[in-house]
């Protein structure tokens, strides 16, 4: 497959081109520049051409951002790699000498190379713009990606600069790649994670608390199977975080895991669960989504001294809304049972997607009644009469009863572990919905008229 990669110095507009060319918001997008610091990746169609397109950092070293040198470094790499090269330039302040540097160096890779100046909103700046004729391009794309101006010849020549047959789309549908979302608080790991899960390094890695701040996507491939890893900014509350490009993060990271098809939360083998943590997971819990634990950073855990069951126990007494979700001991350093994440992936996958026909379902209703009887939230006793399953991604099952009300908590936590226990549900939610059965909303009606009448 093909990959388009786009360069160019901090507030650019390299972020709003990508999300242009997507059609969707996928890039963070901020005032301040270096909103940016890893490779955010993403699959695009252009004219039949189907392709990697990469938005990457600013190419700037300053002693203002610590990372500056390392976010250059991967956007190098990134460029390195690329089959066309999209280098954005700002046509508000004008073509500066570095990023004259820039474009020769780039020439020097000996790719193909599509350069855009953008933010030209308007014709008055058409004056202005003889001095990136100077660059020695044949031609120049002036565009203005934040009002849609002038993308559509951008794309026709992406498209054209891509090889010959290159990544055509067959019209044969691939099948859809595994999105996990990894997730946590601060620091415990997740992009070195990530790391060892791709092979290679290609997200930063930093002790700076908040060094990932836009959610970065990577596709693997892994013997036949296909995933998309989401490395995500490390979660906490807003009113800790001070730099506003942080919080955008952090707001972007709560929003990519209702988006997974599975979430990966992690946590810190020596600092665990903390209330952050907790926090975290509750986001995971509620969206609905498969869900497994990763507990990094096991290397330095010393198993003479800490028995992996003590550990679970310890967790799941913290966070015992997630004692569905498999745990699995991990470290991001040495690799050590790393890669069993995506097998754990299929699995709370596919239990997510388990569907149990009705007759079993009621022969296990009336097995688990004829033990213990069903109790409202007011402590009374109901019938269930049948139950039927309704929907998947979560396993989602009505009860239909002698009254609409709900359980009572303690009998629907007994009631869903049994579930789980019968149809092997491991690693996904349940969720229950009750509701009064035709018959009783019959009697309700002919009682509300009979009383109307009166």
């Amino acid at each position: 497959m093909g990959q388009v990669v786009i360069v160019g110095y901090p507030n650019a507009g390299k972020s709003t081109v990508f999300n242009r060319l997507l059609r969707q918001k996928k890039a963070l997008v901020h005032a301040l520049p270096g909103m940016t610091r890893d490779r955010v990746a993403a699959m695009c169609v252009l004219h039949g051409k189907r392709f990697e397109l990469v938005d990457t950092g600013g190419f700037l070293d300053s002693q203002a951002e610590p990372l500056s040198s390392i976010v250059k470094k991967v956007a190098w790499e990134a460029a390195r790699t690329a089959d066309v090269l999209l280098l954005i330039l700002d046509g508000r302040r004008g073509l500066i000498p570095a990023e004259e540097d820039l474009h020769q160096t780039l020439r020097k890779l000996g790719k193909p190379l599509v350069v855009v100046v953008n933010k030209i909103d308007n014709e008055s700046q058409t004056a202005s713009l003889g001095d990136y004729y100077r660059l020695g391009e044949k031609r120049l794309f002036f565009i203005s990606a934040e009002h849609n101006l002038g993308l559509s010849d951008l794309e026709r020549a992406i498209a054209d600069a891509l090889p010959m047959g290159e990544a055509e789309e067959t019209g044969v549908a691939e099948p859809k790649p595994l999105k996990i979302a990894i997730v946590g608080r601060i620091n415990v790991g997740k992009s070195s994670l990530a790391n060892r899960l791709c092979g290679k390094e290609r997200f930063i890695v930093s002790e700076l608390p908040g060094t990932t701040r836009d959610s970065s996507d990577v596709l693997i491939q892994k013997g036949e199977k296909s995933y998309v890893l989401v490395d995500t900014a490390g979660i906490r509350k807003l009113g800790r975080v001070s730099d506003e490009r942080e919080s955008a993060g952090v707001i972007k990271a709560k929003k990519n895991i209702p988006l997974a098809d599975v979430v990966c939360l992690v946590l810190d083998a020596l600092e665990f669960p903390t209330r952050q943590d907790t926090a975290v997971a509750q986001l995971a819990y509620e969206s609905g989504k498969p869900l497994l634990i990763a507990l990094n950073k096991w290397d330095l855990v010393r198993e003479d001294e800490v028995s992996f069951e003590e550990v679970k126990g310890i967790v799941f007494r913290r966070l015992d809304f997630i004692n569905y979700a498999p745990l699995l001991t991990v470290s991001a350093l040495t690799g050590k049972r790393a890669t069993r994440i995506f097998d754990l992936a299929e699995k709370v996958f596919h239990a997510g997607q388990k569907k149990v026909s009705t007759p079993r379902l009621n022969k296990f209703l009336a097995s688990i009644q004829a033990a213990d009887f069903p109790l409202f939230k007011s402590g009374k006793r109901i019938k269930i009469k049948y139950m039927t399953q309704q929907g998947i991604l979560p396993p989602t099952f009505v009860l239909f009863s002698n009254a609409k009300t709900s359980l009572a908590p303690a009998y629907e936590k007994f009631f869903v572990q049994k579930m789980r226990e019968e149809f092997d549900l491991w690693g996904t939610s349940i969720k229950l919905v009750l509701k009064a059965s035709s018959n009783e909303r019959r009697k309700k009606s002919a009682f509300l008229f009979k009383k109307k009448r009166g």
